[in-house]
């Protein structure tokens, strides 16, 4: 996956003036947009919630954007809120929607009929590696290490999520096992209803290793209660430099929980432009940094058809993965 940050002034130069949108793109580090009104797929205090208001926060703080409002839409794994999007597509040209992984996921499974393709893409904006890590006390300190304590007994060396059998943790688990050279089939995944009762169950002893969030596992490794065994980056990340990745441990396997923005089908190539070069702007100031850094996120900025490429790369891998493991 590339790790995209293009220059700011490069982008800005892109976005030109329009009417009727709320746009006002100016010279670089003023206003480019009037307004963006944020669509999140689920309730407040989520994931989705999080990643809206931080980047609405950060746009109109650092002035790049003169206001932001929010609307929640739950519903339907966050079909709904799709749904809507498409449906009333022009009159909600102003609208940023914001997802990430699931709309893979579920457009795969058929938990909704749409899939990304009938949206337009903005931009990937930020990402949340995942991890494997193990009590702080084990004797595993590697992958080689789980690895041989797996082979000797695949059953006996469970893994555990936070997520549903096909979920995101357990196909991490499974695609980091494979690319290992292990049948993804054969890991014993158990799941727990959230990540407080999978890692209860991690230090209890009822699982070997924990598949989670990459920020999740830097704060637990920060607490003392965990050792990051792997995560699934194509390098290192400064929240936990000691880590080791998958890759130079020669499990040739990455995935990121991106996160992102999407607008209504058939927007106008100026607005999107200028949505663009709003959040291409963004990255380049102290208020998203201050956002980014309260929040743990990675910075993965993927404008465009940067965007659509990882995103169909994403679902041929994870199809793919999902048809071996009988989900689909």
């Amino acid at each position: 996956m590339k790790m995209m940050k293009l220059g700011r002034r490069a982008l800005m130069a892109t976005a030109v003036a329009t009417f009727g949108f709320g746009t006002a793109a100016m010279a670089d580090g003023h206003q480019i947009l009037d307004e963006v009104h944020f669509l999140i797929p689920g309730g407040a205090g989520g994931g989705w919630d999080g990643t809206a208001r931080g980047t609405g926060e950060a746009l109109t703080e650092s002035g790049l954007v003169g206001s932001a409002s929010y609307e929640n839409m739950s519903g339907g794994g966050g079909g709904t809120a799709i749904g809507f999007l498409i449906e009333n597509a022009e009159s909600n040209y102003g609208t940023l929607m914001v997802n990430s992984t699931p709309i893979v996921i579920r457009s795969l499974t058929g938990v909704f009929p749409h899939n990304f393709r009938d949206l337009t893409l903005v931009s990937g904006t930020i990402g949340d590696y995942a991890a494997l890590v193990v009590p702080a006390d084990s004797d595993v300190s590697d992958m080689e290490g789980f690895l041989a304590m797996y082979d000797a007994d695949p059953n006996g060396t469970p893994i555990g999520g936070g997520s549903v059998p096909g979920g995101m943790d357990h196909l991490v688990a499974a695609m980091v096992m494979e690319a290992s050279g292990r049948d993804a089939l054969g890991v014993n995944y158990i799941p727990y209803d959230a990540g407080g009762t999978a890692m209860a169950a991690l230090l209890s002893g009822e699982i070997k290793a924990l598949s989670t969030g990459f920020s999740e596992a830097v704060d637990l490794a920060n607490q003392g209660e965990v050792k990051i065994i792997g995560v699934t980056s194509e390098d290192r990340v400064d929240a936990a430099p000691d880590a080791m990745t998958m890759m130079e441990q020669g499990i040739d396997t990455t995935f990121v929980n991106w996160r992102g923005f999407f607008a209504a089908p058939g927007l106008p190539d100026d607005q999107l432009e200028a949505y663009k070069a709003a959040i291409a702007a963004m990255y380049d100031t102290p208020e998203w940094e201050a956002v980014r850094a309260r929040n743990g996120w990675v910075n993965i900025h993927n404008p465009g058809d940067d965007f659509l490429t990882f995103l169909e790369g994403q679902e041929q891998v994870i199809g793919d993965l999902m048809t071996k493991l009988g989900f689909l």
